[in-house]
């Protein structure tokens, strides 16, 4: 029922997995969508047609977020390519970690450019362009679970998720007064191509799913209701607050003895 009708959205890295499900859903929903991807290819070509097919303008812009300042650019080509811009959803991300003692000053510098850097600095450019230009704009970052629960395998990921869940209340408190919001999604475990393990190994995906209070392990698609709401004229007293999209594993402590135990 919550209309994005008259609103424009740029989504980074939506060529596939949660940042194309929240295209599609803004689509859906009445939005027109700016894809992003670091190139276009046949994913950017069906992220892009399966937009226009809700009946809302869609196009494509590239940049790859993982390289420095490479925010600068895709800020004006998003600009150029779509003029009326008032949502930007910094969706992309990555996981490169190796274990910790394994961790070069590189990777994790990658890890922190594209997870953390990339979408401060965008939502930078676009509130100096929606402040001069009177917009009130909407911004929503997309987090993890793992910023708030840790893995061992992955130190740099998590410390990049712990900090985006900083940045949107930290850019909530700075930006509220200046007409323009800031949330967050974050997913727990959801099937998307960068999980495709789940079909390779059953038992971790089984043990998992034991571990997430309602029991599933999702597509992708459960994240567009909530990326929707949080944009949303609806969730105008919104400010600073991060939905987890996660069955529930963020609030159990642990799960009862069972078959895992």
């Amino acid at each position: 029922m919550i209309s994005l009708k008259g609103h424009a959205a740029l989504i980074t890295g939506s060529t596939k997995g949660v940042g194309r499900a929240i295209a599609e859903a803004y689509a859906a929903a009445g939005a027109d969508v700016l894809i992003h991807g670091r190139s276009r290819g046949a994913e950017g070509d069906e992220a892009v047609a399966a937009c226009r097919a809700k009946g809302v303008h869609a196009d494509f812009v590239a940049a790859d977020l993982s390289q420095p300042e490479a925010d600068g650019p895709l800020f004006r080509d998003a600009i150029a390519a779509m003029p009326k811009l008032d949502i930007l959803v910094n969706n992309a991300g990555q996981f490169f970690d190796v274990p910790f003692e394994e961790m070069t000053r590189d990777r994790f510098q990658r890890t922190m450019r594209l997870n953390v850097e990339s979408g401060y600095f965008l939502t930078q450019s676009f509130a100096k362009h929606w402040i001069a230009n009177k917009v009130s704009g909407r911004v929503l970052f997309i987090g993890s679970i793992n910023g708030r629960l840790a893995e061992p395998g992955s130190t740099a990921y998590d410390t990049s998720k712990g900090g985006v869940e900083m940045m949107v209340r930290t850019l909530a408190v700075a930006l509220a007064r200046k007409d323009i919001r800031v949330n967050g999604l974050a997913p727990g475990l959801v099937k998307t191509p960068q999980t495709s393990w789940i079909d390779t190994r059953p038992e971790q995906a089984k043990w998992i799913a034991y571990h997430t209070p309602n029991g599933l392990i999702p597509d992708a698609e459960v994240c567009g209701p909530g990326a929707v709401y949080l944009v949303s004229d609806e969730a105008e007293h919104v400010h600073g607050h991060m939905l987890l999209i996660d069955g529930g594993m963020s609030a159990w402590q642990h799960p009862s003895r069972g078959p895992y135990t």
